[in-house]
C-alpha cells in the first residue's frame, strides 16, 4: 500500500462509515429485501407535483443548479415568514453538518451530543478533530439538562440535539427545548436537528427566532416530503451565521432536479398532511404488531417506531438477524440501553403484513 501524505488526523481516524446501507446488505446476501422498513425513508414518496417538476427539470440537468438556491430559499422564507438571509440550502442535513464542523471545529474543540444519538453528526465532528463528549439518554429521551450541564462543564462550542429523536422516536415539547437553550454557555451553538418535525405534535418546535445566535435549526425534504434520494435540506439561523456557510459550502452541491422537486413539494402542503396522517396510522399498526407479540413499542413522533425487545442487546440482535434472514430490513440502536430495541420504519400495508407474519416466527426461533 502506498504511503500517502495524509494529514495526521486522517491517519488516526478509523475507516468507518455512519451507516451500512440496505443495498450493501442486499449485495452481501445476494437477494433484495421484501420489506425495506429500516432506513426511515418515506415509502409514500414525493408529491406528484414534485415528481412532475423533477421530470421537467431532468432535461435541463446539463446545467449546474443555481448555486444560491434562490427560488427555494425564497419559498422557504415565505413559508416561515422570515428573510431569505436566514436560510441556507445544502445536500441534506448531513451535508450541512459537514459545513458546521468546518465552521466551528478544529482539533480539540469540545462538542457535546447524546450517547447513541444520530451518528453522522459525530462522524463530521471527528473528521475535523473535535473532542466529542457524550451524555446518556434518560428514560429513552435525550437528556436536555444533562446536555446543557455537560456543555457548561467542557465549555462546548456546539451541542447536538435531535427533536424528535433518532433512534428512539421520542420528543420534548417546545418549552423544554427552550429551557435547555437558556442554560447553554456563552458562545455555544445548539445544532437542533428537526428532520422529523413534520410528524411531531403541535408545540414540539420552539418558535423560530432568527435573532437568537445560540440556535441553528436543521430541516429536510428527506422524511415527510419523501425525497431522501434527492439529498436536499436546509438550515435556519441568524443571518451572520448563515452567511458564514457561503465561505466553505459546496455551492453546486444541490442539483437542479432536487431544487425543482423541493420547490414543488413545499407548495403541496395538502400532500404533506396526507403523508403525515398515513404515517400516524402506520405507527399504530407497528405498535399493535409489537403488542401482539408481547413486545412494547415506544411512543414515537417520527416515521418509525422503536420496539423494546424485553431484554438486552443479544435478544434485540437475534430478532434483527432473524428478520433480515426473512427478507425484512430493519435496524436497531447500537448503544445501551437503547440497544435493547429494534427500530421499524413505517411502510406500506404489505410491508407491515410481512413484518406481522415473520416477527412471531423469529421470536419462536430464538
Amino acid at each position: 500500500m502506498s504511503d500517502y501524505a495524509f494529514t495526521p488526523l486522517i491517519r488516526e481516524l478509523p475507516s468507518t462509515v455512519p451507516f451500512v446501507g440496505p443495498e450493501a446488505q442486499e449485495r452481501a446476501r445476494g437477494t433484495p429485501f421484501a420489506a425495506r422498513i429500516g432506513a426511515n425513508e418515506s415509502v409514500f414518496g414525493p408529491s406528484p407535483k414534485a415528481i412532475e417538476a423533477m421530470a421537467r427539470a431532468a432535461s435541463d440537468v446539463w446545467m449546474y443548479g443555481d448555486p444560491e438556491n434562490h427560488d427555494l430559499r425564497s419559498a422557504l422564507a415565505s413559508h416561515y415568514d422570515i428573510d431569505i438571509s436566514n436560510i441556507v440550502v445544502g445536500e441534506g442535513i448531513d451535508g450541512l453538518f459537514h459545513v458546521v464542523a468546518q465552521l466551528f471545529v478544529e482539533p480539540g474543540v469540545p462538542v457535546v451530543t447524546s450517547a447513541g444519538g444520530y451518528p453522522t453528526f459525530n462522524y463530521q465532528i471527528a473528521g475535523q478533530g473535535g473532542s466529542i463528549h457524550t451524555v446518556p439518554f434518560a428514560n429513552d429521551h435525550e437528556d436536555l439538562s444533562g446536555l446543557a450541564a455537560k456543555a457548561r462543564e467542557v465549555d462546548a462550542r456546539l451541542v447536538y440535539l435531535a427533536n424528535p429523536d433518532n433512534p428512539m422516536g421520542t420528543w420534548w415539547d417546545a418549552e423544554a427545548v427552550q429551557g435547555m437553550i437558556e442554560k447553554l454557555p456563552n458562545g455555544c451553538v445548539l445544532c437542533l436537528d428537526e428532520a422529523y418535525i413534520d410528524f411531531a405534535p403541535v408545540g414540539t418546535a420552539p418558535p423560530i427566532n432568527i435573532n437568537d445566535t445560540r440556535v441553528l435549526r436543521f430541516r429536510t425534504f428527506s422524511k415527510a416530503y419523501g425525497m431522501a434520494g434527492a439529498r436536499i435540506g436546509y438550515a435556519i439561523g441568524e443571518a451572520g451565521l448563515i452567511d458564514a456557510f457561503n465561505k466553505v459550502r459546496n455551492h453546486f452541491g444541490v442539483n437542479r432536479i432536487a431544487q425543482a422537486g423541493a420547490l414543488a413539494a413545499l407548495s403541496d402542503q395538502t400532500y404533506l398532511h396526507d403523508v403525515v396522517s398515513k404515517v400516524a396510522e402506520g405507527r399504530d399498526r407497528i405498535s399493535d404488531i409489537a403488542a401482539a407479540n408481547g413486545l412494547t413499542a415506544l411512543p414515537s413522533a417520527t416515521n418509525f417506531v422503536a420496539i423494546d425487545c424485553g431484554a438486552g442487546v443479544e435478544r434485540a440482535q437475534a430478532i434483527l438477524a432473524g428478520l433480515l434472514e426473512r427478507d425484512v430490513f430493519v435496524r436497531m440502536p447500537w448503544v445501551a440501553p437503547q440497544n435493547r430495541c429494534i427500530r421499524v420504519s413505517v411502510g406500506h400495508s404489505e410491508d407491515h403484513d410481512l413484518f406481522a407474519k415473520e416477527l412471531p416466527n423469529v421470536l419462536a426461533s430464538i
